[in-house]
């Protein structure tokens, strides 16, 4: 794909951890036998496979925009060991502060969808006897209007995937930006931003597209979680259409094009991998980032 050249400043790109989480393998890697992503994903004696939570932080000299936030600590502890979640505390909100930064900096928040290893980290950590509290206070809140609809009314298959309230709290916020499948971007975004809507996994799925000088960056959230899920016919279990979601995913690949950068949100082991096509329609991982520090789309070529 031909990049477009900008007279926006630059883009900076930062991968944050967030908190980790453990997932069934099987429901992870969909119809691939187990003898084959055991060998990707060592699995644990409950057969779940270790995956993190990854947010990307977007810097434009003009907005600080972080895309996703991860499973954060909301869960009440007989549910975060159900979900194995690892850390008790927000570390999405540490490794920021690690950063010098604190929710207060954060301008816009971009969730793809809100499932709740994606969009728990908006809230703050569970307290007995609190409800749901979010912790950006100034950011706009900016999704797609058919995910914040599914997750407002979701199918009884997937409703234990959605955080019951959280919709409603984010629309009371009064900071709520949705986009219409005819909308690729907003102001909040800014020029350099556009979204993909996508429906294979959930519906009105964002994709956000990073547009720099000379290449380009796409966040994958569960399209392609990691590495092993860029060959085109690994789903999960999750998907609600895998064929659409296959069909999706070769779409992205030739939109963003050889050398594009993948940007994942649940790689243990990498944040990021620029794509490559050993045959045609076989893509792979040409190198991987193990995690991405300020990163300038505008450099790298």
């Amino acid at each position: 794909m031909q990049a477009r050249r900008h007279a926006a400043p630059v883009l900076k790109i930062s991968s944050i951890r967030g908190n980790r989480l453990a997932l069934d393998g099987g429901a992870m890697f969909g119809h691939v036998p187990r003898a084959l992503w055991a060998k990707w994903y060592a699995p644990d004696d409950q057969n779940r496979i270790e995956l993190t939570c990854r947010a990307f932080l977007l810097e434009d000299g003009e907005r600080r925009i972080l895309i996703e936030t991860g499973i954060g600590a909301f869960f009440e502890p007989k549910l975060q060991e159900r979900y194995g979640v690892v850390e008790t505390g927000h570390v999405l909100l540490d490794s920021l502060r690690e950063r010098g930064l604190s929710p207060d900096d954060i301008d816009v928040v971009l969730l793809s969808h809100l499932h709740f290893d994606h969009a728990g980290g908006v809230l703050a950590p569970f307290a007995a006897g609190e409800g749901l509290r979010l912790v950006f206070p100034r950011a706009t809140f900016v999704t797609s209007a058919a995910a914040f609809e599914r997750a407002a009314r979701p199918h009884k298959r997937d409703r234990a995937s959605f955080i019951p309230g959280l919709a409603e709290l984010l629309h009371a916020s009064g900071r709520l930006r949705l986009l219409t499948a005819q909308e690729d971007s907003c102001p909040e975004l800014g020029p350099r931003i556009r979204c993909v809507h996508s429906t294979g996994h959930t519906d009105g799925m964002l994709l956000p597209f990073l547009q720099g000088t000379f290449a380009t960056a796409v966040f994958c959230a569960d399209l392609i979680p990691g590495v092993p899920w860029i060959h085109l016919p690994i789903t999960m279990g999750y998907d609600r259409f895998p064929e659409q979601l296959v069909d999706e995913k070769e779409q992205l690949y030739r939109q963003l094009g050889h050398g594009g950068l993948l940007l994942f949100t649940h790689d243990p082991d990498a944040a990021a991998a620029t794509l490559g096509e050993e045959s045609p329609g076989r893509f792979s991982a040409v190198s991987r980032h193990q995690e991405l520090h300020r990163l300038d789309l505008d450099a790298l070529t």
